[in-house]
């Protein structure tokens, strides 16, 4: 008769819930770590992977992470106090991360936690909380912030942190032991075989006794280390998402009226042409020059080299999040709005040209009328 196994309790771990927000162009680091200092000396900080070495994976620009005021967070067992910090990337998002600490919890409790905790604070609810936190720290940094954002697209996050379990366990042993698609699907119908394979795809492992798991909107991450490197790869991802996410949008609202703006300047009175010609390719240029440096700042958020699995890792999360197809969405309307940049320059060169030469014949012209009228 085989020994029936008693089930894995998490002795340490936790929950964390991500919200990430676009509030700006850009965000200017320095000032904002002044003005965070005027109200706590302690409690900001510049940010780089913690385990990785510097050459082999870091930071373009490190974002700042200023801890906030702890939060209640409702739950299926009440209420949790959770701690909360924000990072502030340099080219205007924001994510803000309410921490859950759990500690010797069974893995059946440790799941309806975190579904709770979704369900409470996640994409679907109702919840004022991430309003509550984000709203003053938005009005606070205002100084810091270049030409803040109306925008409302946000992404948001869950990952299921494992530190320790009550017994020593490879990841292996970890797979074949819990199931864990009902906890990183949030749905409570079984899932058939393919949609179960699908969902446990993108499975990583760099020593036998750690596991990182990534789906769509959840994760696990079972670092008996500690290290916070695999969260901070996933948040950059996401960041990356959303700021993508806005510049396709952004680009989807410019398209319409730059058509609409070629129309009315095309029946512009034929003296007046060029200059609304010039003007309105300038406008363009404004617009592409902009989109185009910000979204390389976005490229460049994360630079991998040496360190392999948390490549690997990354790789797999800009793959899942589709951050290369909205990527290149931006470029296709990018590369639309330069070619009519360059048609309308051309446009406004010719339609100078034109006026050149007719005033050069108006004054041979009159030259010749008036040479008439001496003889």
């Amino acid at each position: 008769m085989t020994e029936q196994k008693t089930e894995l309790v998490v002795c340490s771990g936790s929950i964390i819930a991500q919200r990430l927000f676009d509030v700006a162009y850009a965000i200017d680091l320095e000032k904002a770590e002044a003005l965070w200092s005027l109200r706590s000396p302690t409690s900001s900080s510049r940010r780089r992977l913690s385990a990785a070495p510097v050459k082999a994976i870091s930071f373009g620009v490190p974002p700042v992470v200023l801890t906030l005021d702890a939060v209640q967070v409702p739950s299926q067992q009440g209420f949790e106090m959770a701690t909360v910090t924000a990072r502030l990337y340099d080219f205007g998002v924001i994510c803000i991360s309410v921490r859950t600490a759990v500690t010797d919890c069974e893995w059946t409790e440790y799941s309806r936690k975190l579904e709770g905790i979704d369900q409470a604070i996640g994409y679907s609810s109702s919840t004022d909380l991430w309003a509550n936190i984000l709203d003053p720290l938005v009005k606070m940094l205002m100084p810091a912030l270049l030409k803040p954002s109306q925008s409302k697209l946000q992404e948001d996050y869950v990952l299921a942190v494992v530190h320790q379990w009550n017994e020593p366990i490879t990841a292996t042993e970890l797979l074949n032991r819990i199931d864990l698609v009902p906890l990183l699907s949030g749905d409570k119908r079984p899932l058939s075989e393919g949609a179960r394979r699908d969902l446990m795809r993108h499975k990583f492992s760099y020593y036998e006794d750690d596991l990182v798991v990534l789906t769509w909107d959840r994760a696990l991450i079972y670092e008996p280390r500690g290290d916070s490197d695999v969260a901070d790869i996933l948040e950059v991802a996401n960041a990356q998402l959303l700021e993508m996410r806005y510049y396709d949008e952004l680009l989807d609202d410019e398209l319409p009226r730059m058509y609409d703006l070629v129309e009315e300047t095309r029946r512009a009175a034929y003296l007046a042409a060029p200059g609304r010609f010039a003007s309105l390719a300038r406008r363009l240029y404004t617009l592409v020059a902009e989109v185009t440096e910000l979204t390389e700042k976005v490229d460049n958020a994360l630079q991998v080299t040496e360190d392999v699995y948390l490549a690997r890792i990354y790789s797999a999360a800009i793959e899942l999040f589709r951050v290369p197809n909205v990527s290149s969405a931006v470029d296709r309307k990018l590369s639309i709005v330069r070619d009519t940049y360059t048609a309308l320059y051309d446009e406004s060169s010719a339609t100078r040209a034109q006026l050149l030469e007719i005033t050069i014949v108006v004054l041979i012209a009159v030259e010749i009328v008036l040479a008439l009228i001496r003889y």
